[in-house]
């Protein structure tokens, strides 16, 4: 269950409370008091102890209420929990929210069960509770009401609920829900986003997190929410923990918190690190979100206070945009001779409430970067009387102005201004500086998420038979770890490019007539499953010149190696060119388990030094171009490969494509535990991976069922004949079909548009075929008509969507053709596809809103066998709905 019957929780009509007590500071008597001072619907207190409590009627059972109350709140012993729950189930309760604490997993596991015989929804157990300010409904133990706003509050942490709530207060910061999960046994996170990611009363949702059960519905449900409003979140447990016993680098690398941070980015949604950014950068996303400034100027009155802003900038990695020639030539007109001339732009500690204004318009005009105003107060002009004459300014749209006021009292009365106008103050520069940083990285993951692919996608390369044939191989021989060879023959078999590499026996004699043969210089490496960082053991031997030098080389190599490692079976050698290329970078590439989010990429700089010196990102899978592109970024080494001085930029497309086929490897070798490259070495004429080793796993912990998003379904490409012996194909929509479908738009008559989304429209913006093209394929469908063309490419004929609500009881469908197509049955194709896909996927019915003059899809609909019933709220539409599932039989 997601969202079922979370209205019963988060809008009763009816409240019940188990456990109201007239007993002062109980937990019941606590609950009850909160409720019954607001809340404006039926009360029923149920305790047998009692007859009445305090002007209301106490009821005995759940057997005596006069009626099934919407919402129970259960403040009882822990054994009785179990029971009051099949209770309130068979009764019409639909849900509950279980302070109780103390629950034994058999106790907890039996109230689940009661409660999923009803599909009754349980806020808890251990749970302070939760408010609903707007409806006066405090349905916990905390010490305050929350005040009404528009700002969502969901945490773990019961004591973290009564603080936040006490803290909020005191700066005026309302809420449309306040909602302690607790142990969170039904309703988790991934619900709340679901719920508040729909729901109008919520502008922004904030979270404070301790752990994630279930990724793949998390992931879902906060990709969703995050492309509605933003989603900022809190997350306990910064400290990785390295995973034990890890067999190679990136499994070693890949902490558990890294991982989460990979996580949030894909989502689109802003981490933060206390709680007092968790408001901060809620208040700046609620007013300052359609600012997309990468830059900021500095304006005040102080250069000390300009200097701190500067810091506060360099520390955040926020530039100080430079000034034009041309700004600087219209800020001297307005303002005295010493003024900085430069980014802070201080107008000196004299200035009059015009020189603000006058200053204030100039800057405006770099639209290209947001304004940071600092004002400390003088004696000279009042802090109100300059808040009154910038604010106008300070709040044209779109938004540009941010505001520090130093210091108290002097200021209180502009700070307030600025608030009450909307605009976003600070009481320090550095507090504001930190917030227009959170606003850049939530842009950046905003991105990530309307990203469009390039049309040819990459990762398409692999030899899967043969890569089958391999990993086959390597575990029938009773091994997990595949040798620097195999490793490699895997990397060439999946598209990236690897160092030649020769096999030989444990002899001096073998390894110089391999390097004879591959030519000099060469490296030596040695060769045994049971080794798998040879540089540790001394296992390798770089830039060797000649013969002397290879048998040198591999008599000390033996010897190193059987002094440092007694135990390991030596296999033999391999000898490869020593590769020089010029301008060259190491980087490390791999792949690893995370225990819960599953598959992790990693890449960053690389090299012996790789743990030391710490530069890496990590990436969730599916990876296509620009997320292996936003991957690249994140780390260091990317301002290097874009090259500096006389070196030249690297081939970053050579490393996108390794990156790319990394992620198709975990996803159709699904016994790939861990895998490194390192290094991979970059110039720019492309890149080759020097060493590689891979570890496999029976379980089959990677593959595309364990990713925590789900990937694009090949399994539902098919084909069929088309009319003119051309090869028609019904596929999943891809995010590389922007441009095909904004063609496809393009050929629409503004008549079929109408008919489609009940209004004309003439253009379709980048961001809403991004929304139509990068869909989540765990709840929403839309598949794709198309036909090959003559340069390669594909045209796109017509496209049917079915987006299903969380629950996967109704999924909404749309369809349209192309308007030359009419006639060719092209709606039917699609419409019986999505039915297909839908019914398969359990989806209950099918549900459609269609104009009432649109005869041609109420045929359609007819003739798929939909029931057809006029719309209770419009008389010009039609309800359609389609079955999907045989009734449930006896």
């Amino acid at each position: 269950m997601t969202i079922r019957n979370l209205d019963r929780l988060f809008a009763p009509r009816s409240v019940a409370v188990f456990g109201a007590s007239d007993r002062a500071h109980s937990v019941g008597a606590t609950v009850w008091h909160n409720l019954s001072r607001g809340f404006q619907g039926t009360l029923y207190p149920v305790n047998p102890r009692l007859r009445q409590l305090g002007d209301v009627p106490a009821w005995p059972s759940v057997a005596a209420l006069p009626a099934a109350p919407d919402l129970a709140v259960i403040c009882t012993p822990p054994a009785t929990v179990p029971g009051l729950i099949a209770e309130l189930g068979a009764k019409g309760t639909r849900a509950a929210v279980v302070v109780t604490a103390g629950l034994d997993a058999h106790q907890k596991q039996a109230m689940l069960d009661a409660a999923r015989t009803h599909t009754l929804r349980i806020l808890g157990p251990n749970c302070i509770g939760m408010l609903v300010p707007h409806l006066g409904l405090n349905a916990s133990f905390a010490h305050a009401d929350a005040a009404p706003g528009s700002i969502a509050f969901v945490s773990q942490s019961g004591a973290l609920v009564t603080a936040m709530l006490d803290w909020a207060n005191s700066r005026q910061i309302g809420f449309s829900h306040f909602v302690s999960l607790g142990e969170h046994a039904d309703v988790d996170f991934g619900d709340m986003l679901d719920f508040l990611g729909s729901d109008p009363k919520t502008r922004a949702i904030l979270l404070y997190v301790e752990s994630i059960d279930a990724p793949r519905k998390f992931m879902s449900a906060a990709r969703a929410a995050a492309r509605n409003k933003p989603v900022i979140l809190v997350k306990a447990g910064r400290s990785a923990q390295g995973q034990k016993a890890a067999a190679s680098h990136t499994g070693a690398l890949a902490g558990s918190d890294e991982v989460f941070d990979a996580a949030i980015s894909r989502a689109g949604m802003l981490r933060v690190y206390t709680l007092q950014h968790l408001f901060m950068a809620a208040e700046l996303l609620a007013r300052f979100r359609d600012n997309r400034s990468e830059r900021l100027i500095v304006l005040t009155n102080g250069g000390g206070a300009g200097v701190m802003a500067a810091d506060a900038a360099a520390y955040a990695e926020v530039e100080l945009a430079p000034l034009a020639p041309e700004l600087v030539a219209q800020l001297d007109a307005v303002l005295p001779g010493n003024w900085s001339r430069a980014n802070p732009v201080d107008i000196i500690g004299d200035a009059p409430a015009q020189r603000y204004v006058d200053a204030l318009k100039l800057l405006r005009q770099a639209r290209d970067s947001a304004i940071l105003f600092v004002q400390a107060p003088t004696a000279i002009v009042p802090s109100t009387e300059i808040a009154q004459a910038l604010l106008p300014l300070a709040q044209e749209r779109p938004p540009r102005v941010l505001g520090s006021w130093l210091g108290h009292s002097a200021v209180a009365e502009a700070r307030a201004l600025f608030r009450a106008g909307g605009v976003p103050d600070y009481d320090t520069p550095e507090e504001a500086v930190r917030a227009f940083s959170f606003l850049r990285q939530f842009h950046r993951h905003q991105a990530e998420l309307m990203e469009t692919p390039p049309a040819a996608p990459l990762g398409n390369g692999l030899d899967l038979p043969a890569i089958r044939q391999l990993v086959d191989f390597v575990l029938a021989d009773g091994r997990d770890i595949l040798t620097e060879p195999e490793a490699k023959e895997l990397l060439r078999l999946a598209g990236i490019p690897v160092t030649p590499t020769r096999v030989v026996p444990p002899e001096a004699e073998a390894a110089v007539y391999a390097a004879d043969t591959l030519g000099y210089p060469v490296v030596l490496k040695i060769l045994s499953h049971d080794i798998t960082h040879k540089s540790d053991v001394g296992g390798v031997r770089l830039n060797l010149h000649n013969a002397a030098e290879v048998a040198q080389a591999a008599q000390a190599m033996l010897e190193r190696v059987a002094e440092r490692q007694p135990g390991a079976r030596i296999e033999g050698f391999t000898v490869q060119p020593m590769v020089r290329r010029e301008h060259a970078h190491e980087l490390i590439l791999g792949a690893s388990i995370d225990p819960l989010f599953g598959p992790v990429i990693l890449f960053g700089q690389g090299g012996v030094s790789v743990e030391v010196v710490g530069d890496r990102a990590l990436a969730l899978p599916p990876l296509n171009a620009p997320l292996a592109e936003a991957l690249i970024d994140r780390t260091r080494v990317a301002k290097l490969l874009r090259g500096y001085r006389d070196v030249p930029a690297a081939d970053r497309g050579a490393i996108t494509h390794a990156l790319v086929a990394i992620s198709q490897l975990l996803a159709d070798v699904p016994e790939i535990a861990e895998l490194d490259i390192n290094p991979l070495v970059v110039n720019p004429d492309g890149a080759m991976a020097l060493d590689a080793r891979v570890r496999l796993c029976r379980s089959r912990p990677a593959g595309a069922a364990h990713f925590a998003i789900k990937p694009y379904p090949q399994d539902l490409v098919e084909t069929r004949p088309w009319d003119d012996g051309r090869t028609l194909t019904l596929r999943p929509i891809r995010p590389e079909d922007e441009a095909q479908h904004l063609a496809f738009f393009q050929r629409l008559t503004p008549e079929d548009i109408r008919l489609r989304v009940f209004y004309t429209r003439r253009s379709i913006e980048h961001s809403e075929l991004a929304r139509l093209t990068q869909i989540d394929y765990d709840r929403e469908i839309a598949f794709v008509a198309t036909l090959p063309l003559a340069d390669g490419g594909e045209e796109t004929l017509g496209v049917v969507r079915g987006i299903c609500d969380p629950d996967n009881d109704a999924a909404e469908f749309g369809v349209i053709v192309r308007s030359d197509l009419k006639g060719k049955r092209m709606g039917w194709i699609l419409m019986d596809k999505l039915v297909r896909y839908l019914r398969a996927n359990g989806t209950q019915r099918i549900v459609g809103t269609v104009l009432r003059e649109n005869k041609g899809m109420l045929g359609l609909a007819s003739r798929l066998g939909f029931r057809i019933e006029a719309h209770p709220e419009d008389h010009d539409l039609r309800h359609v709905e389609l079955p999907l599932q045989a009734p449930p039989q006896g």
